[in-house]
């Protein structure tokens, strides 16, 4: 795969960046400019999911979280449930909001997706609460750095 549209790619790759992070985005832009095999998937997630789906005027982020959350289930995808949830609540979803979205996902898609969906939502959720609290700290210790 090629990028067919530079501006969608560039638009995508913003809108990725923002959702889930570039920690979490960057290094697999990276691992695509030396592997073909990897690009092929990294080019097309980043031009059609991010930059067509996520960048029209539609829906707003946090709806489209919410069903990315619901469809993730039904599909039993666990590692994009884990990286969507930390998105999800980048987005402003909230941990409440999960919990709903993924009991709805398990009375429609049943009790063994439920239970991998919440099991990898909470590691999602411990992840996210992890960094940011981690993140808060380092902006308070460099607030409190005496100045030269």
């Amino acid at each position: 795969m090629t990028i067919t549209n530079q501006k969608l790619y560039d638009s995508g790759l913003k809108i990725r960046r923002a959702v889930l992070g570039p920690e979490h985005v960057d290094p697999n832009i990276e691992l695509a400019k030396k592997d073909p095999f990897t690009a092929a998937i990294q080019d097309m997630v980043t031009e059609y999911c991010w930059g067509y789906g996520w960048s029209r005027p539609g829906l707003p982020r946090k709806t489209r979280s919410m069903l990315n959350l619901a469809m993730f289930v039904a599909l039993g995808k666990p590692n994009e449930l884990r990286a969507h949830v930390r998105g999800a609540l980048t987005n402003g979803v909230t941990k409440k909001e999960i919990i709903e979205i993924l009991i709805q996902g398990t009375i429609y898609c049943g009790i063994p997706a439920g239970v991998d969906a919440f099991r990898n939502a909470r590691e999602a959720i411990d992840a996210w609460e992890k960094d940011k609290r981690a993140k808060q700290r380092k902006k308070r210790k460099k607030s409190t750095k005496p100045k030269k």
